[in-house]
C-alpha cells in the first residue's frame, strides 16, 4: 500500500536530487517565457503581423499560465503531484514540438497556448513539492526554487537574442522540447501519493477563470468591456462559492488575515521586480542606445546575484523565520529602487549597481512569503493557496507592465519627485521609480504591523 504523504521520509539524497531537478524544469519552464520577448519582432515580420496581433504570443501565454498556476494548485491537493507533472511536461514539449514546425500564426499561438497550458504545472508544484515532501527544509528548498526563477528570467533574454539571432525564432522552442528529459527522472523520484478525498468545483473554476480572463484583457488591452467581463464573472464566483459545500476556494482561507496579508505582500514586492524589469531595457533604450544583447548583460549581474542570495536566503528563513527574511527583503527593495530613480542617467555600470541591489530582493521575497504561507494554510489545502500565491505573482507583472507602460506613454514630464535625481530626459523613469520606493515603504509598514510575533506562535501546518 502507498504511504501517504504525512508517513513520507525523504533521505538527504533524494532530496537534493528532486530540488537540482526542480531547478532544471524551472529554467525550461522560465526561460520559455523570456526569450519570446526578444522574438516579437522577428515573428512580426515573418508573418507580416501588427504589433496588436503579435502581442498574443506573450499575453495569451500569459493568460493560460497565470489561470493554470491556480488550476494546478487546486487539483495537486486531490491528485498525485506525479501525474499532474507528467501531463504538464509532455504537454509542455508537444505545445514546443508544433511551435517549432508551425507555418502560420494560427499554428504557432496553438502552440503558445499548449505550452503554458502544460508549463503552468511547474511553478505552481515547484512550491507545492518541498511544503509538502520537504517539510523541514522547505525554507532552503523555496530559496532555490526562487533563486532559479530570478537567475533564469535574467539569462532568458540573453539566450533568446543569441539563439533568435544566430539561428531563427523557431529554435527558441527546441530549449522547450529537452524538459522531456527530465521526465524519467521525476517520474522516478517523485514520492508516490495516493489520490486524497476532494472534489473539483467546475463552475467556480470557470467563474474565477474568466475572471482573470477579463482582467488580463483589460490589463493589457484596455478593453473596457472585458473589466465588465471581470465584474460579472467575480460576483457569480462569490455567488458559486458562498452556495456549495466544497467551493473552488474555501472563503475562510480568504477571510484569514495573515494569508491575505502574506500574498498581498508578496504581491506589491513582485509589483516592484517586475516594474523594474519592464522599465529598465525601454530606459536602456531611450537614454543609452543600448541593443538586445547589452541589455540583457545590464540585467544579468542582478540575476547572478539573486541566484546566489537566494539559496543563503533560504537557509536563513530555515533558522530565523519568514518575518526578519521578508522584512529585510523589502529594504533591499526599497534601497534598490530609491538608488535607481536617484542614479538614472548616469553610467550604465552604475545602474547596473542599483539593479543588483533590487535584483536580490526578488527570492527572498518569495521563498519567505511561500514558506510563510506553510505555517497559515491547512495541510489539505496547501496547493489552492500556493496556486493564489502564483496566480497573484503573474499578475503583478500583466499589471505592472500595463501601468508603466501607460505612464511613459507621458513623455513631457517636467516635476521631478526626487529631489536628488537629475532632471531632464531621464525625469519619468526617477519618478517611476520613487514611486516604486514609496509603494515598498508602505508594504514594509503594513507586513511589519500585520506579522509582528506571528512566527512564535505557529507550527508548521505540514
Amino acid at each position: 500500500m502507498t504511504k501517504s504523504v504525512d508517513s513520507l521520509e525523504l533521505t538527504k539524497e533524494q532530496k537534493n536530487k528532486l530540488t537540482l531537478l526542480l531547478c532544471i524544469i524551472l529554467t525550461f519552464t522560465v526561460m520559455n517565457g523570456t526569450m519570446f520577448n526578444v522574438a516579437i519582432p522577428d515573428i512580426s515580420e515573418e508573418f507580416q503581423l501588427l504589433p496588436s496581433q503579435v502581442s498574443w504570443v506573450m499575453t495569451g501565454y500569459i493568460l493560460v499560465f497565470a489561470i493554470g498556476s491556480l488550476m494546478y494548485g487546486k487539483l495537486a491537493d486531490i491528485y498525485p503531484i506525479k501525474t499532474l507533472l507528467t501531463f504538464g511536461i509532455i504537454l509542455f514539449a508537444s505545445g514546443a514540438t508544433l511551435g517549432f514546425f508551425s507555418q502560420n500564426y494560427p499554428m504557432l499561438l496553438a502552440a503558445r497556448i499548449l505550452q503554458a497550458m502544460g508549463g503552468a504545472t511547474i511553478p505552481a508544484l515547484s512550491f507545492i513539492i518541498p511544503a509538502r515532501f520537504m517539510p523541514n527544509e522547505r525554507g532552503r528548498v523555496f530559496g532555490i526554487v526562487s533563486s532559479t526563477v530570478a537567475f533564469a528570467s535574467g539569462i532568458g533574454p540573453i539566450a533568446g537574442g543569441m539563439i533568435g539571432g544566430s539561428l531563427n525564432w523557431r529554435f527558441l522552442f527546441v530549449f522547450s522540447i529537452l524538459a522531456l528529459i527530465a521526465l524519467p527522472f521525476l517520474r522516478r523520484w517523485l514520492p508516490k501519493e495516493e489520490k486524497r478525498p476532494g472534489k473539483v468545483d467546475i463552475l467556480g473554476a470557470i467563474f474565477i477563470a474568466t475572471a482573470i480572463i477579463g482582467l488580463l484583457l483589460f490589463i493589457t488591452n484596455g478593453d473596457w468591456y472585458a473589466l465588465f467581463l471581470t465584474a460579472t464573472a467575480f460576483l457569480l464566483f462569490c455567488w458559486r462559492t458562498l452556495s456549495i459545500e466544497q467551493p473552488f476556494i474555501q472563503p475562510s482561507m480568504l477571510k484569514n488575515k495573515y494569508y491575505s496579508s502574506a500574498i498581498i505582500t508578496s504581491y506589491l514586492g513582485t509589483t516592484a521586480m517586475f516594474g523594474m524589469i519592464f522599465v529598465i531595457p525601454i530606459m536602456a533604450r531611450e537614454l543609452y542606445s543600448l541593443n538586445t544583447i547589452q541589455i540583457g548583460l545590464l540585467l544579468f549581474p542582478g540575476a547572478m546575484a539573486a541566484g546566489i542570495i537566494g539559496q543563503f536566503g533560504g537557509k536563513l528563513i530555515d533558522k530565523h523565520g519568514s518575518y526578519p527574511i521578508t522584512r529585510i527583503a523589502f529594504l533591499f527593495v526599497i534601497v534598490g529602487t530609491f538608488l535607481l530613480s536617484t542614479f538614472i542617467g548616469f553610467s550604465p555600470w552604475i545602474v547596473t549597481l542599483c539593479i543588483l541591489v533590487q535584483y536580490i530582493a526578488f527570492p527572498l521575497i518569495q521563498s519567505s512569503t511561500a514558506n510563510l504561507l506553510t505555517l497559515i494554510v491547512p495541510r489539505e489545502n496547501t496547493g489552492i493557496g500556493i496556486g493564489m500565491f502564483n496566480l497573484l505573482n503573474f499578475l503583478a507583472g500583466a499589471i505592472a507592465s500595463a501601468i508603466f507602460g501607460s505612464i511613459l506613454d507621458l513623455k513631457d514630464v517636467s516635476i521631478l519627485l526626487n529631489p536628488l535625481a537629475g532632471n531632464g530626459t531621464n525625469t519619468i523613469y526617477a519618478n517611476l521609480f520613487i514611486g516604486l520606493t514609496v509603494s515598498s515603504i508602505i508594504a514594509f509598514l503594513f507586513f511589519s504591523i500585520i506579522f509582528k510575533g506571528f512566527e512564535k506562535t505557529k507550527t508548521p501546518s505540514n
